[in-house]
């Protein structure tokens, strides 16, 4: 229930209540003063407006209203009391609701006293007539003390009650909600990784196959008058990395709608086994690559997918920025449960590259993934020289 909503709640019950009892008070013949009752009710209602931005100022007004009521009004204030501590505990610590409990257990105290003795010696109370055993007050006294901190004592473990399962709920809201929000950054998260994945992939896939169908291309159009034939066969190497790329590319969109199967199918494609193929592909475009392979490899899928995409992209480096290549040694070897993978190139000085692109940076996160370590500058004398070393173990 909003505020608002209760304190209407409050206003309604303590209206009703007063109405009865003053309607108790003034229809008697022994009546009871109406200015009291209107001047009490006023003061009652103008505590709980006010209550929601000075409650304690409220609950003051509220405890000091209870003994001026038993003293010459109808007791009707007695409910205000009550639906303070009620919220009290609702809305307080347990601290400050017993502390107010404490206070309205000490003024509900005075005011059974006044109303001992009124009940003895006036003003009549709802009309009653005073007691004619004027010296029995002071068991009239305890029994309602007794009562009133009775009805005191209830309405603020209920409030404590409510308070203390409106928390829970809410901090189970809360939690939920950080959760939720925990969730969803992971899967931003993820989702920036994926696409940080992909681009890299449809680098590595897209750049090494459009540098070799370029440098092809150009070498079937220069001997396209003098040696036609081999001018058509180049044509057709250039269709046959056209369509391999292409299938390449099927399959990492394939990867991309969460087929596990397509992922797998493409780290068997693009693997350890596939760099002689990747090194006579680059022979094809021109460039004069030797293979060697040192010691026994025999790696997972994942290892083998990242040996073969930093391979592929140091030959494409090769291709697209090298000058008057005279050799290209591609080297993988393990020892000492580490794999090193090394591209170098002899060719003419590089001209200085102004935007490095993608493929450097997708070797050195690739590497990183293992926690390698990348070398990658110029040679003496010309060329250009990467190297990988990976901390990772070889199976077997």
């Amino acid at each position: 229930m909003s505020g608002r909503r209760s304190d209407l709640a409050m206003l309604g019950v303590y209206a009703a209540v007063s109405l009865v009892l003053g309607y108790l008070s003034v229809e008697s013949s022994l009546t009871t003063p109406a200015w009291a009752l209107v001047a009490l009710f006023v003061a009652g209602v103008a505590a709980v407006l006010v209550s929601r931005r000075h409650p304690l100022a409220a609950f003051i007004v509220v405890l000091v209203l209870l003994p001026l009521s038993f003293a010459g009004g109808s007791g009707a204030e007695a409910v205000l009391v009550v639906g303070a501590l009620y919220r009290s505990g609702v809305v307080a610590r347990p601290q400050r609701a017993w502390l107010a409990f404490a206070a309205a257990a000490a003024t509900g105290t005075i005011a059974a006293l006044v109303l001992a003795i009124r009940v003895r010696v006036g003003p009549p109370l709802l009309g009653l007539a005073p007691r004619v055993d004027v010296d029995a007050w002071p068991l009239d006294w305890l029994g309602i003390s007794a009562v009133v901190i009775a009805v005191a004592l209830i309405a603020t473990l209920v409030g404590l009650d409510v308070g203390h399962r409106r928390r829970e709920l809410q901090a189970l809201a809360e939690r939920a909600e950080q959760m939720r929000r925990e969730r969803d950054q992971e899967a931003h998260i993820a989702a920036v990784l994926e696409r940080e994945r992909i681009s890299r992939e449809m680098h590595d896939v897209i750049a090494h196959s459009l540098a070799v169908m370029i440098a092809v291309a150009d070498g079937a159009q220069a001997s396209a008058e003098s040696r036609p034939e081999e001018s058509r066969r180049a044509i057709g190497r250039v269709a046959e990395t056209g369509r391999r790329t292409l299938v390449e590319m099927r399959r990492l969109l394939t990867s991309v709608r969460g087929e596990s199967d397509a992922v797998d199918r493409q780290r068997v494609q693009a693997s350890m086994e596939r760099i002689p193929a990747l090194v006579a592909e680059s022979r094809s475009a021109g460039l004069p690559v030797r293979f060697e392979q040192v010691g026994a490899i025999d790696l997972d899928a994942m290892v083998g997918l990242t040996v073969y995409r930093v391979v592929q992209e140091a030959l494409t480096n090769v291709l697209r920025h090298a000058r008057e290549v005279q050799d290209v040694l591609v080297r993988i070897s393990v020892a000492d449960e580490r794999l090193s993978i090394l591209v170098e190139d002899r060719s003419a000085p590089a001209v200085p590259i102004i935007d490095p692109g993608r493929g450097l940076v997708g070797i050195r996160e690739r590497a990183a993934f293992y926690d390698g370590h990348v070398e990658a500058g110029p040679r003496p004398g010309g060329g250009w020289r990467v190297f990988v070393r990976l901390q990772t173990k070889a199976a077997g």
